[in-house]
């Protein structure tokens, strides 16, 4: 398999600013990575790193804001993505953290914290019960980093297109079978509801009909875990500089799914039949409808989120695809936390 680093679930440690950013995407341009900010120096930090408090910072405008008021120059505007971005210029990162590294170092190390005992025990537990190879499995997010608390997140990685889909399929089963993972009761779905979609205005019971059938979420022991998949090079369909896009504004539309076996990825894709468009900028009314034929997402919210044939309202900003200067068709992106939706109807 191959590996390749600075891809979605990676985390770069900047050289002069002790920045850490977790990586976003898999394509990326050839001066640098794009990433966003996840940790950051603060004297009222709780987070200790070589003598550093660090904070987290977690909420998408909040990222933003820190960053053009202290440290600009890690915001770049892409004309490929037409869109301003985080990220790190290569020649500034220090250092490139790995799950699967992460993974290999803590079933080396003699002395585990609770945490990292309980991290290895639910990998190794996804791998027996879901027959995974250990190349396949690494560990991200906080612990990775060595910026967890005893109560962090346990996140997991599963690597490869058909090992990600296999073991999906495989899921259910374990949920089912082990005593040790469990989904998610109504008082935890609620918490959960809070922190992801707050502020949105979009009813519990929407939020709850989409989470409640997720597999890739749930409890491990006293831990909230999340897995993402990332799929084979092979299937990242060109580079970077293959991809261009042209923001067109907001849009809100009814859509059939037609195709959701990309649902599970990071990031994550659904293959639509655009039904009406009930609200656009200008620059939607000139667009056939049938050219709209894609909702995409970097958000793990959205993961999972629906299913083929159902029929779902969808919000966020419309974007004209062209690749390899050919090929031209429009999707959705989601991506702003508070007004973007993708809900079942």
């Amino acid at each position: 398999m191959e590996i390749i680093e600075g891809i979605e679930g990676d985390y770069i440690k900047t050289k002069n600013d002790n920045l850490f950013f977790d990586v976003k995407g898999l394509l990326h341009p050839n001066d640098y990575v794009i990433c966003y900010l996840r940790f950051f120096p603060h004297p009222d930090g709780e987070r200790i790193k070589n003598s550093i408090s660090y904070k987290k910072v977690y909420n998408l405008n909040e990222r933003y804001t820190l960053l053009r008021e202290n440290f600009p120059k890690y915001l770049f505007f892409s004309k490929e993505l037409d869109l301003e971005v985080q990220g790190v210029k290569k020649e500034e990162i220090k250092k490139v953290y790995t799950p699967r590294n992460t993974f290999k170092k803590l079933l080396d190390k003699n002395k585990l914290s609770y945490i990292e005992k309980n991290s290895i025990s639910l990998c190794k537990l996804l791998i027996d019960e879901g027959n995974l190879s250990d190349n396949s499995i690494g560990i991200t997010g906080s612990i990775m980093i060595g910026l967890n608390t005893e109560d962090s997140d346990i996140d997991i990685i599963i690597y490869g297109t058909e090992t990600s889909l296999k073991f999906q399929e495989k899921l259910e089963q374990i949920f089912k079978k082990s005593n040790k993972i469990r989904k998610y009761n109504i008082d935890e779905y609620r918490s959960h509801y809070d922190w992801r979609v707050g502020g949105s205005n979009i009813p519990f019971e929407h939020f709850l009909k989409s989470e409640q059938r997720k597999q890739h979420q749930g409890k491990f022991k006293d831990h909230d875990f999340f897995i993402r998949y990332i799929k084979s090079t092979r299937d990242w369909k060109g580079s970077f500089y293959d991809y261009k896009y042209k923001n067109l504004g907001r849009i809100r539309l009814k859509a059939e799914i037609i195709d959701s076996r990309n649902s599970i990825f990071t990031p994550c894709s659904y293959k639509i039949n655009s039904i009406k468009i009930l609200e656009g900028s200008t620059n939607s009314n000139n667009i056939n409808i049938g050219d709209i034929n894609e909702i995409n997402s970097f958000r793990g919210r959205f993961c999972e989120q629906a299913r083929e044939n159902e029929k779902v309202l969808v919000e966020g900003k419309l974007e004209r695809v062209i690749f390899n200067k050919e090929i031209e068709y429009y999707r959705i992106l989601l991506n702003d936390p508070i007004h973007d939706r993708m809900i079942i109807i």
